[in-house]
């Protein structure tokens, strides 16, 4: 039997939140025909109740400012490094160093890393591979001379405070 502390609590501006998410999403892909709404509705209630489940509400709060800053820099850094990983790949004197980096995440394992590894997959020239023995990403990168460290140090914090999630640093 389940204990009332077991279950976790739900706020009503949370469901709202991903309701009005799912529906938009719904409409997006299906268009505003009314013939169409009653599945979407019906679509809507079951994909909320099933991400409430899945994943309820955290601790953390979005920082919506904080999110637009990374959003922002996030589409910096791809325009830059898709400029270098062309220039690189395209220029015959310019080396390309391929390897893998150990990153120490300061985040724990779980939704937020995950959430956090496909960001830096998305940015070009870094791939997050696996994790070592220790707990530690090993990243993919093309140069391995660059401070990739350095610089998912700096993606992981901005994105944690973005996010509202604790890291260990």
């Amino acid at each position: 039997m389940n204990d009332a502390a077991d279950v976790p609590s739900i706020s009503g501006r949370s469901a709202f939140v991903r309701a009005c998410g799912f529906l938009g999403f719904w409409l997006i892909i299906a268009g505003t025909k009314p013939g169409d709404l009653p599945a979407g509705l019906f679509a809507t209630v079951i994909a909320t109740a099933v991400s409430l489940y899945l994943l309820p509400q955290g601790r953390g709060r979005i920082r919506p400012i904080l999110l637009g800053m990374l959003a922002v820099r996030f589409l910096r850094q791809s325009l830059i490094a898709g400029i270098d990983v062309a220039w690189r790949a395209l220029h015959p004197r310019m080396r390309l160093r391929p390897g893998f980096v150990t990153y120490e995440s300061q985040l724990d394992t779980g939704p937020a890393r995950d959430a956090f590894c496909t960001l830096t997959s998305l940015l070009p020239g870094t791939l997050p591979t696996s994790v070592d023995l220790d707990g530690d990403l090993l990243i993919h990168c093309l140069d391995t001379g660059q401070p990739i460290a350095e610089q998912l140090a700096f993606e992981e914090n901005l994105f944690a405070k973005a996010m509202g999630v604790a890291s260990r640093d």
